[in-house]
């Protein structure tokens, strides 16, 4: 039986020096967890029933268990790069079969799917074309290259300050002529195709105490037109905007195939009329030419954004993690990857930063969490228990020997 309990501890030894080589061997694999092997000891059967004078006959490996504690999070420049800050894995796929891990070295394939190195499919939720994400089922994240489509322009809207000081106009307006009126501003606005276009307010001061003529020209004309111009604009005697606010029932004509005329909505909320220099503090309008992808970002939610050569963003879709309320029973995979089992329980899968889930870091990595320090003594330690119980081994040998040679 000293032979039995020796040999037992020799196979522990030997298992243990295994767990913690296979940590020192994988201490720089990306969201690697350090494995730790714990022991038990073995008694033996009695028909009667254990007594107190029993003897051990060794011990035995009762599980490699994992250790799940966060690891270091280093910077990269890979905006493909992802660390989790906190709890969670990410959710992967493989010809339809789920795994998760906490390996964050992304890639794009040539499908435009984002991949791990093993040709894992990251999964998320999915946005529809208008950028809207949409929580069902996670399915393989890709990054669309399609153009975002134009939006032509609805509404123009400007804040700006009329000089109460400036001289009655009385001349017929003329664009080209600037004796014909007091100010004017202009901003590019968007058809139905994208196409640009320069509208140009003119703004005449009238004989009337604070009335103001508005008149409006698109692509340089030299007349008015812009239909439902000129309008009058009117201030009260302390300076502020009277006319109600928006104006609408202004249409443009557009040429090159577009949708025309193009009506648009003005709205000069804010604006004044004081004793001072004319001048514009805001100008905006709401249409956009298209645009190709030039970049995408994924932010601390795991919303995927992407930038766009018009100056847009859209959502392409959202990174999911899961977790697990055993993740000590979740089963190695290999290469990083680890299947959900009936002792870790079913995954609870959400967005990041929703519920127990931690959040996401992009450009980042979360480092293996093996402390090689620790994970060296603790070899020399496994190595000096396997040489006691070999020692173990050769003095109940001897003393077999010695029993042997009686006479």
């Amino acid at each position: 039986m000293s032979f039995q309990t020796g040999l037992s501890g020799l196979n522990s030894a030997a298992r243990n020096l295994d767990v913690v080589g296979n940590n020192v061997a994988n201490a720089n694999v990306t969201g690697f967890k350090g494995s730790r092997a714990q022991f038990a000891d073995v008694m033996a059967a009695s028909l009667s029933g254990g007594g107190s004078n029993s003897v051990g006959i060794g011990t035995k490996v009762a599980t490699i268990a994992q250790d799940f504690t966060q690891g270091t999070i280093s910077v990269t420049n890979n905006p493909l790069d992802v660390a989790i800050s906190g709890n969670g894995f990410f959710r992967m796929t493989q010809n339809g079969a789920v795994s998760y891990t906490r390996n964050g070295e992304f890639q794009i394939d040539n499908a435009g799917n984002i991949v791990n190195a093993s040709n894992y499919n990251l999964t998320g939720y999915l946005a529809d074309i208008d950028g809207t994400i949409l929580p069902s089922q996670p399915a393989p994240l890709r990054i669309s290259t399609s153009d975002v489509a134009p939006t032509p322009t609805s509404e123009f809207d400007a804040v700006f300050n009329l000089d109460s000081r400036a001289p009655v106009i009385t001349l017929p307006f003329n664009a080209n002529d600037p004796a014909t009126y007091t100010n004017t501003t202009a901003s590019t606005v968007f058809d139905s195709l994208g196409n640009p276009h320069v509208i140009e307010l003119f703004f005449v001061r009238t004989a009337t105490p604070g009335q103001w003529n508005l008149f409006g020209t698109v692509d340089n004309s030299a007349t008015p037109n812009l239909t439902g111009l000129p309008a009058s604009i009117n201030f009260s005697n302390t300076g502020a905007l009277t006319t109600p606010q928006p104006m609408t029932g202004v249409t443009m004509p557009i040429t090159g195939g577009a949708v025309s005329p193009l009506g648009v909505t003005f709205d000069f909320s804010g604006s004044t009329q004081f004793g001072s220099d004319f001048g514009v503090t805001a100008l905006s309008q709401n249409g956009f030419t298209s645009g190709k992808l030039a970049g995408f970002n994924i932010a601390s939610d795991g919303i995927i954004r992407g930038r766009y050569t018009n100056g847009q963003t859209r959502n392409l879709g959202q990174v999911v993690l899961s977790t697990f309320v055993n993740a000590q029973g979740l089963n190695p995979l290999g290469n990083g990857q680890y299947a959900e089992t009936p002792r870790s329980g079913l995954p609870v899968t959400g967005a990041p930063e929703t519920g127990t889930l931690g959040s996401l870091q992009a450009a980042a990595l979360e480092e293996g969490n093996v402390d090689l320090t620790e994970a060296l003594v603790d070899l020399i330690t496994a190595q000096r228990n396997y040489q006691a119980n070999a020692q173990t081994i050769k003095t109940n040998d001897a003393v077999m020997q010695t029993l042997v040679n009686l006479r």
